[in-house]
Parts: C-alpha cells; structure tokens; sequence
C-alpha cells in the first residue's frame, strides 16, 4: 500500500503513548507478588513449624523404608546412556507433529524433507543398536 493508502485509515487514530512500564509492568508485578508469596510461606513456615532435631528427622527419607547401603553407590554408566537416548529420539519426534500441521502447506519438499529427516533418524538408531547400546545385558 501506498502512503496515501495508509492515511486514510490512520489519519484520526491517536498515537498510543506507551512507556516501557506499561509493556512489562504486569509482568513485574507477578514476578514481585510470586517472590513475596514465596517469602510470606518460607517465614511462615519457619514460625510455626517444630524444630525439634531427632535422630529420625535426620535420615534420608526413601518412601517409608529404611534406607540401606551407599547414597554414594556407583550405577552403571548404562542407565544413564538409556536415559539419554530416550531423550533424544522423544525430543525427534516432537518435531513431526508441527510438520505434520503444514503438512498440505509444503508439498513435495516438504514430504523429501522429512523423509530424510527420518532416515537421519533411523541411520542413528541402527548405529546405536549395532553398537550395542540398546542391550541390557
């Protein structure tokens, strides 16, 4: 649109005065009641709370069993490997469903795009099963 255009709706509109407040008060303002409301607990808490020390209140809490062993024990670096690879390819697989909304929209390209997408996907995941990193054992 040309500038002439443009006039013509904008000519009696008021120019909105806005200041830097205005855009990020509310948010300031919920930063400030959360960190209150947080500060108001924590004191409450520690006024009318009991703190007695026992021997019981000390131990490490483990749902209502009886710790045993080591919190310090090592895990084998396994678990942590699985965990990761889940992460990973569930973190993979959010990224289909926005592709899957403009699906109609990107067409053939689109389509090329995802389908190597996945082969990316699938040449990790055999190179991971291949290395063994999927077995339990």
């Amino acid at each position: 649109m040309t500038h002439v255009a443009l006039g013509r709706y904008y000519t009696n509109a008021r120019k909105m005065n806005t200041t830097y407040l205005d855009n990020y008060g509310p948010l300031l303002l919920m930063f400030i009641l959360a960190a209150g409301l947080a500060g108001v607990l924590i004191a409450a808490s520690t006024i009318v709370g009991k703190h007695k020390q026992t021997r019981e209140k000390d131990q490490p809490y483990e749902c209502g069993i009886a710790p045993t062993g080591d919190a310090r024990q090592p895990f084998s670096v396994h678990f942590y490997m699985v965990a990761l690879l889940f992460i990973l390819f569930d973190i993979e697989a959010i990224f289909l469903y926005p592709w899957a909304l403009v699906y109609h929209d990107l067409q053939v390209f689109g389509f090329v795009e995802m389908l190597l997408y996945v082969g990316i996907l699938l040449v990790g995941y055999i190179f991971l099963w291949k290395k063994g990193a999927l077995d339990w054992e």
